[in-house]
């Protein structure tokens, strides 16, 4: 290929690919093995060390995990990246990797209520203390930090309610106070939104969701964009101190831009050991060649699916940034020009048994804990993903009583409102 940077669909369909030099094969095959035969005892002392690039052992790399890295990596314009076996995972190893007991983090309380959760009550187990910023007002973020206070973390599209973040905002506060600012970019995928961009250091993704998109396979993925300084303030000494399990190699000072893939690698995914199974990266590998086309069938489809629930009788309200009066139309129009994504939240009149009754009646959705499959899916979020959470916090998190989440699919437009048309007519 040329020095020409390739477009976006090419990136998702070549990078990190290339025919299989044993076989010919076009597609990566699934390498399906455990471990892998070293040349001689100094190639695996120097595998072992860090001084040589290599496969060890497949709970620590694999080589069809590795193109699924370099691939998303492309498409979010980072260093390096590091595939896991699912987007929870994904952010244990990136806190795992900055943290130390008595340490803090800010998070904008509008999440998935699965990272509440995680942040709120798995990560005090750590000692790690989670501290909430509103997103719509982001001098709460920075009134949170204090001297023990080491990252920030957003979603660029919020779940359950589908709205846009001033990621640059956001950024901004993180740079000042010397934070890496970590962009959970799961629902907007880099087709709509590349947060690099706009001031993040480190992406985290569910390839479960869209860019896997087929619900058939779990992962998660950890992007370095290569921004970050972890040496200059001494607060991050997984990378800026020397590592005795690997001879005092100093990762930030060896691997400089990817020193962040590098540590979630060798000091998290070794220890800990959430590794994707070859066979699900060679799913999402699948999957991610036709990201852009489906995402932008899924934004068609949920701009029509909005505006037809805006103007029903039985609706209270519809949060969908694509539609023009959305209070988060020009965050949309700003972030994502391309579309406003395919999840959005909307309420109906009769609350939360309307909810539930609507949820009950649809036929062609999926009701099932789960999104961005091709598939249009739909969850009552406080009876189920945010149940756990108090009724304040449900509000806060965009998951009150009221709310119906919709995750829209590829079907014809006219099929999905159908649906829900015949739906709200039982309510």
């Amino acid at each position: 290929m040329s020095q020409k940077i390739p477009g976006f669909s090419t990136l998702a369909i070549h990078a990190g690919a290339k025919p299989d030099p044993a076989t010919g094969a076009r597609i990566t095959p699934i390498y399906q093995t455990t471990g892998y035969v070293f040349d001689d005892a100094d190639h695996a002392a120097s595998l072992f060390g860090l001084k040589a690039f290599g496969n060890i052992y497949t709970r620590i790399m694999n080589p069809t995990q590795a193109v699924l890295e370099e691939r998303i990596a492309a498409l979010e314009g980072g260093t390096a990246a590091l595939a896991t076996a699912s987007g929870h995972s994904a952010q244990h190893l990136i806190f795992h990797t900055i943290m130390r007991p008595g340490e803090n983090f800010v998070a904008a309380r509008k999440l998935y209520g699965g990272s509440i959760n995680q942040f709120g009550h798995a990560f005090q187990n750590y000692g790690w203390e989670v501290r909430w910023g509103d997103v719509n007002d982001v001098s709460t973020f920075e009134s949170q930090i204090d001297d023990k206070t080491r990252a920030i973390f957003i979603e660029s599209l919020a779940n359950p309610g589908g709205e846009f973040v001033d990621i640059e905002a956001i950024g901004n506060i993180a740079r000042k106070h010397g934070l890496p600012l970590i962009v959970d970019n799961t629902l907007a995928t880099p087709y709509l939104v590349r947060p690099l961009e706009h001031g993040a250091d480190i992406i985290v993704h569910s390839l479960t969701k869209f860019i896997g998109g087929h619900g058939n396979s779990m992962g998660g993925m950890i992007v370095d964009g290569g921004t970050f300084d972890w040496s200059k303030s001494g607060n991050y000494p997984m990378l800026s101190e020397p590592r005795p399990e690997y001879g005092g190699v100093v990762l930030h000072e060896t691997f400089g831009n990817f020193a962040f893939a590098i540590a979630c690698r060798v000091l998290g995914l070794r220890d800990i050991g959430p590794a994707i199974s070859p066979f699900n990266a060679f799913q999402i590998l699948t999957g991610c060649e036709t990201l852009p086309l489906r995402m932008q069938r899924h934004c068609d489809n949920a701009i029509t699916v909005a505006g037809w629930l805006s103007n029903h009788p039985k609706v209270a309200w519809v949060s969908y940034p694509g539609l023009a009066g959305d209070k988060n139309h020009a965050l949309q129009k700003r972030y994502s020009p391309r579309g406003a994504g395919a999840v959005f939240t909307f309420g109906l009149k009769g609350g939360y048994e309307a909810g539930v009754k609507l949820v009950e009646g649809l036929e062609l959705f999926s009701h099932l804990a789960n999104l961005g499959d091709t598939r249009s899916l739909v969850i009552h979020p406080a009876s189920t993903t945010h149940r756990q959470l108090t009724d304040e916090q449900k509000i806060a998190a965009g998951a009150g009583p009221d709310t119906v989440r919709l995750s829209i699919g590829i079907e014809d437009s006219n099929d999905i409102v159908a649906d829900l048309e015949q739906a709200l007519a039982k309510v």
